[in-house]
């Protein structure tokens, strides 16, 4: 008598590694838990690199920048409990940066709930506020379709994180392959590219080719949509002077004609028209209050609820950066006169107070003064960046120096924490980038501060031999927020609770098997780069900086005043 055969069955977290395969996911970053141990098996079958590193928080971290530097969701694996409220932060900026990620979390078993079991908490409701989509998968059969509706919220419109809780028994559980929707990749999710109203792009190309003094800020979405082409094609077909934030820097290369930095708040002052592209009006924007009341504003942005938020708008469109970008080029070409010789004296004009700008702080940045200048530090940053060089900044006060100075050569070249200013971000961004660019450098820029919130994650780097050139502006001090406490409370009250100790951050490299210097006169600091370079470890740059001095934006942040 013979039996008929068993039908084939997989396991829960093999089910999760075929929809991660089918979105593309190549790496997953985690902190091993005994909740979640089924997904790593599952990705040693589907051929998915497992990324194992000290804390949670780093883990979410890295999968948004790995989302960043890939255009493709990053996905980070953690356990229940603290596990996944260790992730909370990581997943926080992602959600105010814009940037598609899964985070998938443990949760004891669906037998046990309520029951108090180990690590148990309301993962879900925590995660709602702070994703884009949130739930808990009650059915191992159910796994890899909601995997997939997960990754399909994750990068509708303005991309963003989403949240998936997987319970220990449904997880480990086998269920017929039959019984399981596994969604074929390519085909379970399509494209929310928009180009907005047809109407709204011949208003926009109208408006550029009769404005005199136009000027466009081009935001992280001209990175995100991969806008690039489009937007460089754009403003130097009509001669428009572009602004650069966030990811969007890197847009035009340093040197172009059209790329403008210094001047932005005097352009803002004086242009009749102006064109903000995938950047809210948050407080970076002096929630838009920065931009002349006599100008027309127009803001381009993937999310509807963007669009005129905290500042009326002349005209508002809702789509792709890139689509929009090609789409008013295409609109404005053909025209007998586009205007954009009209706008050299405009640009000259521009490029004027960009001089000034210049010759004002030019003795800061070759300041030989000990302790360090930071302008010199982040200056010697800047001259020792190549064209294949992704810059990191973390950091408070020092990050602020580096973002008027550095300027990087290629687009998609600098990271940032975006607007939530979270710091610790700079390991995890650099484990993220060198694991899915290996052929790029990376050179990240710390506060000493914001190094030692994740910087244990340097033996990660080590571990896994991905060599960058770090470095440490050192003042042993939380800066920005000294800035602040002696500005509203008086110097004798300005060292209260902000005051680090004199840590040698360049033994701590080499204690985990890196590389490191320390640097306290400002002509060692080009030859220690170098050296660092060369030596093809992670590496860390310990450099001393003048604690008595700061950004001019950290000292015009509004909370202080």
């Amino acid at each position: 008598m013979t039996s008929s055969a068993e039908p084939e069955s997989i396991s829960g977290g093999h089910l999760v590694a075929k929809a991660l395969k089918a979105e593309g996911v190549d790496t997953i970053f985690t902190l091993c838990g005994g909740h979640i141990i089924d997904i790593y098996d599952g990705c040693v079958d589907e051929g998915i690199a497992v990324i194992d590193v000290r804390h949670e928080q780093v883990a979410a971290h890295a999968a948004d920048g790995y989302a960043r530097i890939t255009g493709k969701p990053g996905c980070a694996v953690v356990t229940a409990g603290p596990g996944t409220t260790d992730a909370v932060t990581g997943v926080a900026n992602a959600f105010r940066a814009e940037s598609p990620m899964l985070l998938i979390g443990g949760q004891g078993a669906l037998s046990q709930h309520k029951m108090g079991s180990l690590q148990d908490l309301p993962h879900v409701d925590m995660m709602t506020p702070i994703t884009k989509f949130a739930a808990n998968v009650p059915h191992t059969a159910r796994i890899a379709d909601m995997v997939s509706m997960a990754f399909r919220e994750a990068n509708a419109g303005a991309p963003g994180p989403s949240f998936l809780e997987i319970p220990r028994d449904v997880l480990d559980a086998k269920v017929p392959v039959s019984a399981a929707r596994v969604p074929e990749a390519g085909h379970y999710r399509a494209s929310t590219r928009s180009v907005g109203d047809p109407a709204d792009i011949e208003k926009l190309a109208d408006l550029l080719v009769h404005a005199k003094k136009p000027a466009i800020l081009l935001g992280s979405q001209v990175w995100t949509t991969r806008a690039t082409d489009s937007a460089i094609d754009l403003v130097r077909t009509l001669n428009i002077p572009a602004y650069m934030n966030g990811a969007g820097r890197g847009t035009l290369p340093p040197g172009d004609p059209h790329h403008f930095q210094l001047s932005r708040r005097y352009a803002f002052d004086n242009a009749d028209v102006i064109v903000i592209v995938g950047t809210p009006f948050d407080f970076r924007m002096g929630y838009g209050r920065r931009l002349s009341a006599n100008a027309t504003v127009v803001q381009i942005d993937l999310d509807y609820r963007t669009v005129g938020k905290n500042r009326d708008v002349d005209l508002g469109i809702v789509g792709d950066a890139d689509l929009v970008l090609s789409s008013v080029a295409a609109a404005a070409s053909g025209r007998e006169d586009n205007g954009a010789m009209g706008r050299k004296v405009w640009l000259e004009e521009l490029q004027a107070v960009e001089e000034k700008a210049r010759q004002k702080r030019a003795e800061h940045l070759l300041s030989e003064d000990l302790p360090i200048h930071p302008y010199r530090l982040v200056s010697e940053i800047n001259d020792f960046l190549t064209e294949d060089s992704i810059y990191i900044g973390d950091g408070g006060d020092v990050v602020t120096f580096s973002g008027q100075v550095i300027q990087p050569k290629s687009p998609g070249h600098w990271m940032d924490p975006g607007p939530l200013g979270t710091l610790g971000v700079g390991i995890p961004f650099v484990l993220a980038a060198k694991l899915a660019r290996p052929d790029k450098e990376v050179v990240a820029l710390f506060g000493d501060g914001a190094f030692s919130l994740t910087g244990w994650d340097f033996e990660t780097l080590v571990r896994y031999d991905l060599p960058f050139v770090g470095i440490v502006g050192n003042n042993s001090s939380m800066n920005q927020i000294r800035y602040g406490q002696a500005a509203k409370y008086g110097l004798e009250r300005e060292r209260v609770g902000n005051t680090l100790g004199d840590v040698r951050y360049d033994q701590f490299a080499k204690m985990l098997g890196g590389y490191g210097e320390e640097v306290r006169d400002p002509k060692d600091i080009g030859p220690a780069l170098r050296r660092a370079r060369e030596s093809g470890k992670p590496s860390l740059i310990n450099v001393w900086i003048d604690p008595d001095v700061y950004a001019p934006g950290t000292m015009n942040q509004t909370m202080y005043k």
